[in-house]
């Protein structure tokens, strides 16, 4: 019996083919330290000039995301057909955009937000790494092992 290794069909993406991925999906999940612990906040973006761009209110997700502390930002997709999946991480700097020529261009990047409210600072990931990988999605016959299939103590 061979062992394979677990991401043998695991291939790393450049930055190139990490923004295409980007933009073609307007869900992430931006990952933010808030006083004294991670936090996580699913958020509509796009994809502006080697930016990712979103819209938010006043509350922790702005306040963390422009502190001082970095921020990370992901986002995946799975094609159905072919099986394949990818994960891109980015991480950096957060910024509000507060010049008035940005906050309009902003405007004309189509950054429509799932939840009505009041959205009105617009945020700038400026990232320092991108790093992406696209993989098989494993068959669900592959997840079982030997231990999965052995006799377990009642939870009593």
């Amino acid at each position: 019996m061979m062992n394979k290794p677990a991401n043998a069909s695991s291939k790393e993406l450049d930055a190139h083919e990490c923004w295409a991925l980007l933009r073609g999906v307007s869900v992430g999940r931006l990952a933010v330290w808030v006083t004294d612990h991670p936090d996580i906040f699913p958020i509509n973006y796009a994809v502006d000039h080697g930016t990712l761009v979103f819209r938010t209110g006043l509350g922790t997700k702005l306040s963390a995301a422009v502190g001082e502390t970095p921020v990370a930002f992901e986002a995946d997709g799975v094609d159905r057909g072919s099986g394949i999946a990818w994960s891109v991480v980015a991480k950096g700097s957060a910024v509000p955009i507060k010049a008035t020529e940005d906050v309009l261009d902003s405007f004309s990047i189509m950054l429509f937000p799932w939840q009505s409210g009041r959205k009105e600072t617009f945020v700038r990931i400026e990232p320092t790494s991108i790093t992406g990988r696209k993989f098989t999605v494993a068959d669900p016959a592959q997840w079982w092992t030997a231990q999965a299939a052995a006799p377990r103590t009642s939870p009593e």
